[in-house]
């Protein structure tokens, strides 16, 4: 069974226009764990715009949050503490002698962040938590909008517009029609918005979250994990339309929403109804990784980047919750004979997902029999997986419950199923029940499954079972192995004391 690594953990404060947030992240890497988050709503900027000063309210609960933060950093052992401003610090007249007063409360050097910076560090987030991800990049705070184009984990065209929604509040007095001439006064100044037309657009802030859980509310989606939520484009531009004015308090899902976020919510979603329309994107994609997690990302060395954030999540969830990582990596290989001609063939994201569900594949080892399906099933469907859309979280949670409950069962997993294809489905069956086989004689330990290998021959599936391990075939060991057979259209054969050399790969 393996052992948790040490961990150094790393705080990141983040001092922005509407919220000051601390995080602290178990370690610096590519699929952080947040060990303590908390934030405080203190509306610094809210009256940049007006009077070129920071809120005193404000100031005042942001000193007394930083204070705090202070003390939980010391209680925590933070090996390393990063301190950003954004907007309201960086444009407000008296924006440094608060940050002096703040260096002094926290105890840390704090960098106020130029508006490029801030975007390219936003975009760095979705970078680091989206697999793949390319379209734009917009960070709505309450003093700002980052936007920035991605491509192919490249940064281009990065730059900050006064559309914060505290700012569009105070420039506007609170009137939505002269907020709107301000926001598209602002964009037609913007020439390459065009550029991102057929694309991802990934939305950041907590603003745009706020829409993103009212449109999950609404439609009654499965999920609530709001990384990765993906809205049609068109779908999203009728959704934020009507969000402006009088909300309805029986709106679903807006009773979740804090009274100072509802505040903000009708010009985040005038924001980027004019974005939508301007820029016509495919999707509206929810990024919960933004400048915090960009600002560690940039920490990282150049071999800690090019690792897959999903395969990192996914092996820290086995190091702290499986019986054996290695066996997990096992079973990587030995399933590789499965997805061979003429069995299915794979693409290389469904051999990436393979992978990760075979490193999930034993997380629920310690729960009880009969509650194994779905303790797995919530761990994945709510778990800190980072750099996989929500159709892949849902192949992978139904993997496991498969694993645990066996191919016939869906009786919790049926919101899952509607949102994975039929080819995902079957493959989602076929690798639950190899699990179910791989553990039944493996016993998720490790040095067993290298010298079992799957192979077709024909119209047949055939596992050799050499010795010494002839005797670890049994009545449902047969049966299970029946199954996964029957779903790969062959027929069942285990081939039981004959000599196999492992070859070394």
């Amino acid at each position: 069974m393996a052992g948790r690594k040490k961990r150094a953990p790393v705080a990141v404060v983040d001092i922005g226009s509407n919220s000051v947030r601390l995080i602290v992240y178990d370690s610096a890497t590519h699929a952080p764990a947040p060990l303590f988050n908390e934030k405080v709503l203190c509306g610094l900027g809210r009256t940049v715009a007006s009077t070129g000063s920071l809120e005193p309210a404000g100031v005042a609960r942001a000193l007394r949050a930083l204070r705090r933060f202070r003390a939980l950093i010391a209680q925590l052992h933070v090996h390393r503490t990063e301190v950003i401003a954004t907007a309201a610090a960086r444009d407000a007249k008296n924006g440094p002698d608060f940050i002096t007063k703040a260096q002094e409360v926290l105890g840390h050097k704090i960098t106020v962040l130029s508006g490029t910076m801030e975007a390219e560090l936003a975009a760095l987030g979705v970078v680091s938590g989206i697999y793949a991800a390319d379209g734009f990049v917009g960070d709505l705070g309450g003093g700002s909008l980052e936007l920035v184009d991605v491509r192919g984990g490249r940064l281009s065209d990065a730059l900050t517009l006064p559309l914060g929604g505290l700012r569009l509040i105070d420039v506007s007095g609170g009137n939505l029609k002269k907020a709107r001439e301000v926001i598209d006064s602002e964009f037609s100044k913007v020439t390459w918005l065009e550029k991102g037309r057929g694309r991802d657009f990934y939305a950041i802030g907590g603003t745009w979250r706020a829409v993103s859980r009212l449109h999950m509310a609404q439609t009654d989606y499965p999920l609530r994990v709001m990384h990765n939520y993906r809205m049609d484009g068109q779908d999203a531009l009728k959704f934020v339309s009507s969000l402006y004015g009088q909300l309805d308090d029986d709106m679903p899902g807006l009773r979740d929403i804090s009274s100072a976020r509802r505040e903000t919510l009708p010009y985040g979603a005038l924001v980027l109804e004019r974005l939508i329309k301007q820029m016509k994107p495919r999707s509206i994609v929810t990024s919960v990784f933004g400048i915090r997690e960009g600002l560690l990302y940039s920490l990282l060395s150049a071999e800690e980047r090019a690792k897959d954030p999903l395969i990192e999540a996914c092996q820290v969830l086995a190091e702290q919750r499986a019986r054996s990582v290695e066996n997990a990596n096992e079973l990587l290989a030995w399933t590789d004979g499965l997805f061979r001609v003429p069995g299915p063939v794979e693409t290389p994201e469904q051999t990436r997902l393979r992978h990760a569900a075979c490193l999930l594949s034993d997380i629920g080892w310690r729960a009880h029999p009969d509650y194994r399906g779905a303790q797995s099933l919530n761990l994945i469907t709510n778990g800190d997986l980072i750099g996989v859309d929500h159709p892949g979280r849902a192949f992978l949670a139904l993997t496991s419950y498969y694993r645990n409950e066996g191919v016939v069962s869906d009786e919790l997993s049926q919101g899952l199923v509607e949102l994975v294809d039929k080819e995902s489905l079957r493959r989602a069956k076929i690798l639950g029940a190899a699990f179910r086989v791989a553990h039944m004689v493996s016993a998720a330990m490790p040095g067993v499954l290298p010298h079992t290998p799957l192979t077709y021959e024909g119209d047949r599936l055939v596992w050799t079972l050499p010795e010494p391990y002839a005797d670890l075939e049994g009545e449902r060991v047969s049966r299970r192995f029946k199954t996964l057979a029957n779903l790969l259209d062959c027929e069942p054969e285990i081939r039981m004391g004959e000599p196999f050399q492992l070859v070394a790969s």
